[in-house]
């Protein structure tokens, strides 16, 4: 195999509020700590023993809006997206480094309607008015359109 691949899917609860940076050029950028857990149980003692792994989260422009506006700590997602490693210096002069997942697309896993007793009104990108829905409502970063999909009034028959 010739091509690479950098790909990371999440399923895990929100450890905290997500913090948005705005930006002069209208840009935004959000950031919070998703949780996952592995359970099992332990040959020796026979307990169940779970093990929490922290992953630093990374959302974009309309994104992070999205984010910032219909998650709450604990609140389930599943993230789509890719690593990226950063390196900046300390205040200590020394190199830090971390590790984050630039998000692609996600999706909202706990159901608003059931937890705060409300709808979640998502906004209908055709229309521009505002509908209600419940979870899990799914965001997914706009793609270039293929050339292929441009004729969508050919006589194909399917």
């Amino acid at each position: 195999m010739s091509g690479t691949l950098n790909k990371v899917m999440l399923i895990g609860h929100l450890g905290d509020d997500v913090k948005v940076t705005y930006f002069e050029g209208g840009g935004s950028i959000g950031r919070f700590p998703l949780a996952t857990n592995e359970t099992y149980t332990n040959r020796q003692s026979g307990e169940r023993v779970t093990n929490t792994e922290w992953h630093n989260i990374v959302v974009r422009n309309k994104a992070a809006e999205i984010c910032e506006k219909y998650l709450s700590k604990g609140d389930k997602l599943y993230v789509e997206g890719r690593l990226k490693t950063r390196q900046w210096q300390g205040e200590d002069g020394n190199t830090r480094y971390t590790t984050e997942i630039q998000v692609t697309d996600f999706t909202f896993l706990t159901n608003k309607a059931d937890s705060a007793g409300a709808s979640i009104p998502m906004q209908n990108q055709n229309s521009g008015s505002q509908q209600p829905t419940s979870a899990p409502q799914t965001y997914n970063k706009p793609t270039e359109q293929s050339p292929l999909s441009q004729d969508a009034d050919d006589d194909l028959p399917f």
